[in-house]
C-alpha cells in the first residue's frame, strides 16, 4: 500500500508559495494520498518564537514532516534531534521529517540550488563572485557555490557578524582563503564573474534589488532564489544588460523534488515537477 503523506510549510508571508501545488499535484500523479498545507506567521500573528509549538502540534496531528523558509530556517536548529551531514555542515534546515518519534532535519535547498545551476549556468567564469544574504538560504547557496568550482566568494548581509558566521562555517567545510566578508560593494562587482541574490529582497512583498543597478555589468552572470515574482527587479535589469540569469524557480522545484522524496519514500519525477511549475503563473 501507498504511504499517505500530511506536510506543510512554515514560513512568514508565504501565501504565494507553489509549494503545495508542487507536492499534490506529483502526489496525485505517483497515486499517493499527499495533503499539503501552509503554516504562515504572519496571518497567525506569529514569530519564531512559536516554532517549538507548531512542531509539537503537527506531531500530535501525525505529519509527516514539514519544509521550513524564512525566517525560521536557522532557529528551528535546536529544536530537533538528528541533523543530516548535509543540514549539520551547512547550519540550516529546510525539511524535517518525523521518523519514529524523532525530528530529523535535512538540507535540500543545497542541492536544489546546484541542480539548477549546473542545468542553465554550467559553462560560466566562477573566479569570483558575489552573494548578497546570509541566511539559512545564503548558508545553502554558499555551499552549493563553493562546491561547484567558485573560487573566491564575497559575501554581503546587514548583518555583519551573520557573514562572518558563514565565512568561518565555509572555510572549515572548503578551506580557508575561498569565502570572505564583502567590505566594499561596488569594487566586489567590479571584480565579479557572477552575482547571487539570496535575500528576500525582489520578493512582490518585498520590492526592490539588492544591488543598485548601476553596479551590473554585461559580463557578469546573476542568479536568485526569490521566485515570486519570477523576473524579480534584479533579473530584469541584469537580462537588460545581456547578462547570463537563473530564475529562482529553479531552486523552489529542484528542493521540492528531494523533500517529496524523503515525505513519501518515492522518487518523484524532476521534469514533471519542473514543467508543472512553469505551467503556474508567475
Amino acid at each position: 500500500m501507498k504511504p499517505h503523506v500530511l506536510a506543510g510549510l512554515i514560513g512568514a508571508g508565504i501565501q504565494a508559495s507553489r509549494t503545495p501545488a508542487l507536492h499534490e499535484q506529483e502526489g496525485d500523479a505517483q497515486g499517493l494520498r499527499y495533503l499539503y498545507r501552509l503554516i504562515d506567521l504572519e496571518p497567525l500573528q506569529l514569530d519564531i518564537n512559536a516554532l517549538p509549538d507548531l512542531l509539537q502540534a503537527a506531531e500530535q496531528m501525525n505529519f509527516t514532516g514539514l519544509n521550513i523558509t524564512y525566517p525560521c530556517k536557522q532557529a528551528i536548529l535546536p529544536l530537533l534531534d538528528e541533523l543530516s551531514d548535509e543540514a549539520r555542515g551547512i547550519g540550516a534546515v529546510n525539511t524535517v521529517v518525523f521518523k519514529a518519534g524523532k525530528r530529523i532535519g535535512h538540507n535540500t535547498d543545497c542541492l536544489g540550488f546546484a541542480e539548477g545551476f549546473r542545468r542553465n549556468l554550467q559553462d560560466v567564469v566562477r573566479r569570483r563572485v558575489v552573494q548578497m544574504g546570509a541566511g539559512g538560504a545564503g548558508a545553502a547557496v554558499a555551499h552549493a557555490l563553493l562546491a561547484e568550482g567558485v573560487e573566491h566568494l564575497s559575501i554581503f548581509d546587514v548583518d555583519a557578524s551573520r557573514a562572518q558566521d558563514l565565512a568561518d562555517n565555509l572555510a572549515h567545510c572548503f578551506g580557508p582563503g575561498r569565502a570572505q566578508v564583502g567590505t566594499h560593494l561596488e569594487n566586489a562587482m567590479a571584480e565579479a564573474d557572477g552575482l547571487v541574490n539570496t535575500t528576500p529582497m525582489g520578493m512582490a512583498k518585498l520590492p526592490g534589488t539588492p544591488v543598485p543597478p548601476a553596479l551590473l555589468h554585461a559580463q557578469l552572470w546573476v542568479a536568485e532564489i526569490v521566485y515570486f515574482p519570477l523576473e524579480t527587479e534584479l533579473l530584469r535589469n541584469a537580462r537588460a544588460l545581456g547578462c547570463r540569469t537563473l530564475d529562482g524557480g529553479n531552486m523552489a522545484v529542484f528542493q521540492a523534488v528531494k523533500a517529496f522524496e524523503l515525505f513519501s519514500g518515492v522518487v518523484p519525477d524532476a521534469h514533471r515537477m519542473l514543467a508543472h511549475f512553469q505551467s503556474m503563473k508567475s
